[in-house]
């Protein structure tokens, strides 16, 4: 299962069970700790989806009117732009009454974060040290990131990728 679909699985339970110990997440879902941070930080952090309780507990605090996920998201398409010109009267009117488009055009920055020197420093330090780095500077980008109006999209190693504008 990839991070997407884990993290969509994630959401489901806790939006049904509303509360999660993370040792019952850790053995329901078999992850290691790296992936049970990062999800922490996804969704406490980049999502605000829940908060920590006592570092023990994972509880939910998203819109309760939000319908469960089951999967992840797909991307909807949007309708073909048709120029003001070319679109006939009655169109204009029916447009202006329709509900909202489902999707929209908008600008989206995309950015890369990576720890530089990182490989040098795994080869250096012990694996658990190590861990506890990347966990400590996924938090603080998460952080970082969030205030400043982002969107974690996805770790990858060392590196964070990171969304502008969305969603």
């Amino acid at each position: 299962m990839d991070y997407d679909a884990l993290l969509a699985h994630v959401i489901a339970l806790l939006q049904q069970e509303k509360r999660l110990a993370y040792r019952v997440l850790k053995r329901r879902l078999q992850l290691d700790d790296v992936v049970l941070e990062d999800l922490k930080d996804d969704l406490i952090y980049a999502k605000k989806l829940a908060v920590d309780e006592e570092g023990k507990v994972l509880v939910w605090t998203g819109d309760a009117d939000m319908p469960p996920l089951t999967t992840a998201p797909t991307p909807q398409l949007a309708a073909p732009f048709v120029p003001q010109e070319a679109r006939p009267p009655q169109a204009e009117a029916a447009s202006a009454a329709a509900s909202p488009p489902d999707a929209e055009r908008r600008q989206l920055t995309v950015m890369f974060c990576d720890l530089v020197g990182s490989t040098a420093l795994s080869v250096r330090l012990d694996p658990e040290d190590m861990r506890e780095i990347m966990s400590a500077y996924h938090h603080r980008c998460a952080g970082v990131i969030g205030s400043s109006g982002g969107f974690v999209a996805k770790y990858m190693g060392d590196g964070v990728l990171i969304y502008f504008g969305y969603p």
